[in-house]
């Protein structure tokens, strides 16, 4: 896993789609351009939905790493404000 400089945190493990993406969306909303935000999620749904829909609303998906515990970081740089 590379060593990135995490401006912000988020779990969303408990939550199911499409809440885990407006978890996110929200988060990076109240981040600072170029910050970076780590995003712990599940497997399944998740994983397939929330990085495919960051990209789409332009921000930077930096990494996708899995925990093989069936959870997943996700690092994102925030693009624009």
């Amino acid at each position: 896993m590379a060593d990135y400089n995490v401006d912000e945190k988020i779990d969303i493990t408990d939550v199911t789609c499409p809440i885990t993406f407006v978890k996110t969306k929200v988060a990076l909303e109240e981040m600072d351009e170029g910050q970076i935000l780590q995003v712990h999620l599940n497997d399944g749904e998740p994983v397939q939905n929330v990085p495919r829909s960051i990209k789409e609303e332009g921000h930077e998906v930096l990494e996708l790493t899995d925990n093989n515990d069936g959870t997943f970081e996700l690092f994102i740089k925030k693009v624009g404000d």
